[in-house]
């Protein structure tokens, strides 16, 4: 259950040529990464890459009255497809320790295929790098991953990548950080 998302795009005027125009907004989950098409509370001022929360605590719902579904990543408009890699990367470089912790405890997908495989541009050399590396003891952060395993150049934006993949391709076999 996501309680707060980031904004992509917000449409004051609504989706053009729809009967009834209503604001809404496209936003980001920030724990699961579902896309979701929000309604904003009247007169609310809503800023894209602002977090909001959308929990069930309506209390706490200080910009956004309801979320009215979740859509596809084909769905957006271009602008919220445009936002997407930076609020990724935002949320990664946010939750940094969850991302760390994905390279020390990254598993076998099967016989011939790692997790860390899955993340674009790390190959089999740079997996086996960092699986032996982190035998010594789990990461601390990206900035010791990366001197560590000096193969790994940028884990922030090479997870950033493998979410935005995974939004944009429905079709992929492995799930890494993405829910269904």
């Amino acid at each position: 259950m996501e309680d707060y998302a980031y904004i992509l795009d917000y449409l004051a005027q609504g989706l053009p040529g729809g009967f009834k125009r209503e604001p809404l907004c496209y936003a980001l989950g920030e724990s699961e990464f579902k896309i979701f098409e929000l309604v904003p509370i009247e007169k609310a001022i809503i800023n894209i890459g602002e977090r909001v929360y959308i929990g069930k605590d309506a209390d706490k719902r200080d910009k956004i009255s309801h979320v009215k579904r979740r859509v596809r990543y084909d769905e957006l408009t271009h602008a919220a497809q445009a936002e997407m890699e930076y609020i990724i990367l935002d949320i990664v470089r946010d939750n940094e320790e969850r991302f760390v912790r994905f390279f020390s405890e990254a598993q076998s997908i099967s016989t011939k295929k790692h997790m860390l495989e899955e993340l674009p541009g790390l190959g089999k050399k740079t997996m086996w790098a960092v699986v032996e590396e982190r035998k010594k003891g789990p990461f601390k952060d990206f900035n010791d991953l990366v001197t560590r395993v000096p193969s790994v150049k940028h884990p922030d934006k090479l997870v950033a990548k493998r979410i935005e993949s995974e939004l944009s391709d429905p079709g992929q076999k492995y799930r890494l950080f993405v829910s269904r």
